[in-house]
């Protein structure tokens, strides 16, 4: 049985299978052919984060896979209040067929997931946000940028970026993060890239200079500087982020074909210009779309694995 925590867990050959597996996943749905490869199964929706995108997605792809999932909120259930992490995990694994958690700490994932007598995926923790990767890869690989990319992160060292450094590590393409000095990346997590990249033949670089990130790139990519639970931040973050706007001099930087990502929610002229979030270059729509698609390819691989 495997378990979808962080994209560090899985080598290259099987990241590409699911998202292969979604992609075909995704073609059949677009000629309305629904195959119920997960027919009378049960997914736990653990969310003590909230979301659109997440719920959305998986909630909609379990149907369509002929399964059901169960959305249980902060307030539905004690996970981590009053019960333990690992009774909650025995007891919801035990009539649940896949569990999918969003969560603020990454370590009660990995305690939960050390209890759990089925798959359990991450959709989001403080640490790693690796199905929102799943989703930005298919759509590079939809619009040919899957071929020797070069991938600019520009912004905050958060969830997003630490993905970002692991599917470059494993992949072996290029990627520059470039952020703030004080918002880096957790250095553990950029030396466990660095020693994965050598294997990979990964080009991972990273500075406090948007300009040298973006110059040449393929794909610009970006998210919020004021993540849930930051919300005491935002003045100083605001402040401590002047110059990192993916606005349309920074785009004007990368190749002429670039395509700009960003997981979603934008704030428009915070970390990106409405200008970039609306123009040609933009595929945030066809982005968030391959959430659906490129989870239900991962639960379709999991199911298959345990």
């Amino acid at each position: 049985m495997r378990h979808f925590l962080t994209l560090k867990d899985y080598t290259k050959e099987e990241i590409l299978e699911i998202l292969a597996l979604g992609l075909e996943i995704k073609h059949e749905v677009k000629a309305k052919v629904f195959k119920p490869r997960l027919a009378h199964q049960t997914l736990a929706m653990i969310f003590e984060k909230s979301s659109t995108r997440t719920r959305v997605s998986f909630e909609v792809g379990m149907f369509q896979l002929g399964g059901h999932a169960l959305f249980l909120s902060n307030r539905d259930i004690h996970l981590g209040r009053g019960e333990p992490v690992k009774d909650t995990a025995r007891v919801i694994s035990s009539m649940c067929d896949m569990v999918m958690i969003r969560t603020y700490e990454h370590s009660k994932l990995e305690e939960f997931a050390s209890h759990s007598k089925v798959p359990v995926i991450n959709g989001l923790s403080d640490s790693y946000h690796p199905v929102q990767l799943l989703a930005d890869y298919m759509t590079m690989m939809e619009c040919g940028k899957d071929i020797n990319p070069v991938v600019a992160y520009v912004g905050d060292g958060n969830n997003m970026t630490h993905s970002w450094l692991m599917l470059a590590a494993k992949l072996g393409f290029e990627l520059r993060v470039a952020t703030p000095k004080g918002y880096e990346c957790d250095p553990l997590i950029v030396i466990d890239a660095m020693e994965l990249a050598q294997e990979s033949g990964a080009k991972i670089t990273i500075t406090n200079d948007p300009k040298e990130a973006v110059v040449g790139a393929s794909v610009v990519t970006t998210d919020t500087w004021i993540s849930m639970g930051q919300e005491d931040e935002k003045t100083q973050r605001i402040n401590d982020f002047k110059g990192y706007i993916v606005d349309e001099a920074l785009m004007a930087l990368a190749r002429e074909d670039a395509i700009f990502l960003h997981c979603l929610p934008a704030y428009r002229e915070v970390e990106v210009s409405e200008a970039v979030l609306e123009g040609k270059q933009s595929l945030i729509l066809e982005e968030a779309e391959n959430r659906l698609h490129a989870q239900k390819g991962l639960m379709v691989w999991l199911d298959k694995h345990r």
